[in-house]
């Protein structure tokens, strides 16, 4: 009986992983759409390590572009496909110490901006089935060049967490002073993260931590 029981939850398993990979292709940054100013990774495979410096803004090649867009507008990425694997979604900003185009995205500089959970009963993802995720830049983060950094963790696999990440380079004009609390990548997430390591099909998850730092929203 055990066997049969947890038949349907294998079947499930083995329909996530067969599951179709993705890149975060195109910007969007207030008005305006760009994936010139994406760093747009090499192929769609994802990142399977948090420990390596890829997990920054994936193996990617320069971006031709840096798109100006307003403190307290809109900023999100688009897919090239729908969100196919179950997992958290997280967008970042990591102001640039200098030009945003010759910055590798290394050191304590970035902080989360939005992050998409789980709900519960029935469990599920929020980002999952959708193709584009934005957020607001908060009014009160300070001008400059920034590198914008969206992450989807694929958790289809138990204990075998998968990266779907993009870098975008941006200039952001207006805002204020604030100063929030900065990670790094790597760094910002261990591989021991109850939010890596859950098991998303048996059993069933009742509560859900997106892994990184809270939001900051100004």
């Amino acid at each position: 009986m055990k066997f049969f029981s947890a038949l349907p939850l294998l079947v499930v398993a083995i329909a996530h992983s067969a599951s179709a990979h993705y890149i975060w292709h195109t910007l969007i940054a207030g008005d305006t759409q760009s994936s010139a100013a994406v760093r747009q990774p090499i192929n769609n495979s994802p990142v399977e390590d948090v420990t390596s410096p890829n997990i920054r803004c994936n193996i990617n090649t320069p971006a031709t572009q840096t798109v100006s867009v307003a403190a307290g507008s809109t900023i999100g990425f688009i897919l090239d496909n729908t969100l196919y694997h179950s997992g958290p979604a997280a967008i970042y900003l990591g102001k640039a110490p200098g030009s945003v185009a010759s910055w590798d995205g290394s050191g304590a500089n970035w902080f989360k901006i939005a992050e998409w959970g789980a709900t519960f009963d029935p469990f599920k993802f929020t980002a999952e089935g959708l193709s584009t995720l934005t957020t607001t830049i908060p009014s009160s983060v300070q001008a400059g060049e920034y590198l914008v950094r969206i992450e989807q963790i694929g958790l289809h696999v138990a204990g075998a967490p998968q990266w779907y990440i993009s870098c975008a380079q941006i200039s952001i004009t207006g805002g204020g002073n604030a100063n929030p609390a900065k990670v790094s990548f790597p760094g910002y997430a261990q591989a021991s993260d109850p939010g890596l390591t859950v098991n998303i099909y048996y059993p069933v998850p009742t509560s859900y931590t997106v892994p990184g730092p809270r939001p900051f929203r100004g």
